[in-house]
């Protein structure tokens, strides 16, 4: 797989203040929109952990 654009939600709407999101050969990226300079590099398998996690309710309780 080659490297892609990043990608925004469009839940986003015209805001520039959002998470992109890209697949690169070995990983994928996250990054602020308006911090674009900072990337979080990880592996699908982790990224994919994470969301369940997220939608699961396991981060809750630190809110």
């Amino acid at each position: 797989m080659r490297d892609s654009n990043w990608q925004k939600s469009s839940y986003s709407g015209a805001s520039s203040e959002c998470v992109e999101v890209r697949a690169t050969n070995e990983a994928v990226e996250l990054r602020e929109s308006d911090e674009s300079h900072v990337i979080l590099r990880t592996t699908p398998a982790a990224l994919s952990s994470l969301l369940h996690g997220v939608k699961a309710g396991e981060f809750d309780h630190h809110s």
